[in-house]
Parts: structure tokens; C-alpha cells; sequence
């Protein structure tokens, strides 16, 4: 039987996830890990630039194509990996979305008397 999801070059998504996958913070050690030896293998068997070599491999392309639920860590991070290309990021500021009209600030100023 032939070893399962064996790539000759480790898999980057450089574009969605620039500081690698461990370093993004979305996946765990374990996943990142396993993305980068095994993610072009996977990729090419999703995207049929690949046939599959086991009953492994084939029970992936299933998953992939949503005709089985995913059971393996293979098959459960490369999902995790389609979801988290799916997810819009937010992006979070410190500026709000309302501008304000007459140009005072939001703090008001108020004069005491303190005799």
C-alpha cells in the first residue's frame, strides 16, 4: 500500500497566509505542520491534478467534493483550511464608523466655579 498524501515540496499559501500557517494564529501547531508537508498533495487531489493512490486518498476526494463527512485529521484540517480561505478577516480600528458633524470631539468641556 502506498503511503498516503506524499508531496515533493512543502505547500505555502503565502497570499492568505503570509507569516505561514502556525505563525497565523488560525490553526494549530499540529495543523500548520500538517498543511505544509501534506497541503500540496491535498490540493492537487482536490483540484483533480492528482489521482489518488489508496483508498485514503479516495475517501479524501469524497470529503472534499461533500459526498462524505470528514473523519480524518487530514481530511478535518484541510476543511479547516477551506474555511478559514471562506472567512472575511475583520479588520478592527480605533476609529469609529460616525463622523462627527460640527467638529467638537466627543468630550465635553464644562467650567466650574471652584470659589
Amino acid at each position: 500500500m502506498q503511503q498516503s498524501f506524499v508531496a515533493n515540496r512543502r505547500f505555502f499559501d503565502d497570499r492568505n497566509f503570509p507569516r505561514g500557517f502556525t505563525r497565523s494564529g488560525r490553526f494549530t501547531l499540529a495543523e500548520g505542520n500538517l498543511l505544509e508537508k501534506h497541503g500540496l498533495a491535498m490540493q492537487q487531489l482536490e483540484q483533480g491534478l492528482r489521482e489518488p493512490v489508496n483508498e485514503e486518498e479516495q475517501r479524501f476526494v469524497l470529503v472534499c467534493r461533500g459526498e462524505s463527512e470528514a473523519s480524518t485529521v487530514f481530511e478535518k484540517t484541510w476543511l479547516k483550511y477551506k474555511q478559514r480561505l471562506a472567512e472575511k478577516r475583520k479588520f478592527h480600528t480605533v476609529f469609529g464608523k460616525k463622523r462627527i458633524a460640527d467638529g467638537s470631539d466627543d468630550f465635553s468641556y464644562v467650567e466650574t466655579d471652584t470659589e
